[in-house]
């Protein structure tokens, strides 16, 4: 007698387990529609809720952090405040609730911004010497396939995507269809427009080593150019980093020291208190112009 029992149902995919942060980090998600694409382009494997969830989770601890030691440095204002001016101590205590974790919101939200910079300066660093390594390839008569998977290793970031197109070939994916897909998301203009010069090349039958060779020579130009035009920023940032990081800062303390003691005849100076917010403020200017002169430097291995 044939079996004729009913086949068991698919067990059913697990729930997606939810936070206590997971409903806010869906209504953040849906007033930014950029932030997945903006994911993938700084090669981060998080969706969008996801990376919004953990980004609320760090801003709830970095928050209360933070709101500790601005209360422990305005406790004193407060209270004076509290028999003076009562609106001025309620706008003491709320004022950090709402500014903070906002701020510190915001901070932790340009992690991709950085992460998408870093990708694309690693990408641009070492574009030029593996573009060549393929068009050498391809000149001696190896096949496109092979100078991609030779290309893949010792390139740093630019073997990583080389070695994705790779992946996706081998699956079956025409080369053509594998390089537009991994240009996509590539934040590099040098990386894509090699790429899709190959991409073209390929599809028309044009040599491609040799209109690979004219776009190489280009992009070593632009590059140089780049670096040129950095030397010369270079020096007004230091001038102006000078003038405004080490100088103004040292002598601007002790003029003014001694210009309230000589009109308050000795009454009036700086405090300990005073002293460590200005070494703090020369410490964040500092940083950030150390920051600017980083961010501003090219790097490209030409």
């Amino acid at each position: 007698m044939a079996d004729m029992s009913i086949p068991k149902a698919a067990p059913a995919a697990a729930p997606k387990k939810r936070g206590p942060f997971t409903q806010a980090a869906e209504l953040v998600s849906q007033r930014m529609p950029e932030l997945k694409r903006k994911l993938r382009m700084a090669d981060m494997d998080d969706d969008p809720v996801v990376f919004l969830e953990k980004t609320i989770r760090a801003t709830a601890l970095m928050s209360a952090c933070l709101l500790v030691l601005v209360y422990l440095f305005i406790y004193q204002s407060i209270l004076d405040n509290l028999a003076r001016n009562a609106l001025m101590a309620v706008v003491m205590i709320v004022g950090p609730l709402v500014l903070v974790p906002l701020a510190s919101f915001f901070y932790l939200l340009l992690y991709p911004d950085a992460a998408l910079i870093r990708r694309q300066k690693e990408l641009d660093y070492e574009i030029v010497f593996a573009a060549r390594h393929i068009a050498i390839a391809l000149k001696s008569g190896m096949p496109l396939f092979d100078t991609f998977a030779g290309a893949s290793a010792g390139y740093g970031a630019v073997s990583r995507e080389f070695s994705r197109i790779v992946d996706k070939v081998v699956l079956g994916t025409p080369v053509t269809q594998a390089i537009r897909d991994i240009t996509q998301n590539n934040p590099s203009k040098y990386f894509n427009r090699v790429m899709i010069q190959i991409a073209n090349s390929v599809s028309s039958g044009a040599d491609v080593g040799s209109s690979l060779e004219s776009v190489l020579d280009q992009i070593s130009k632009e590059q140089l150019i780049a670096l040129k035009e950095y030397s010369q920023k270079l020096t007004p940032i230091v001038m102006f980093y000078m003038v405004f990081g080490i100088i103004v800062p040292s002598l601007g303390i002790v003029l003014a020291t001694v210009v309230f003691s000589a009109i308050s005849g000795g009454k009036f100076g700086f405090s300990s208190g005073l002293l460590v917010i200005a070494f703090f403020l020369i410490a964040v200017v500092q940083f950030l112009f150390l920051g600017i002169v980083e961010s501003a430097r090219p790097k490209y291995l030409i």
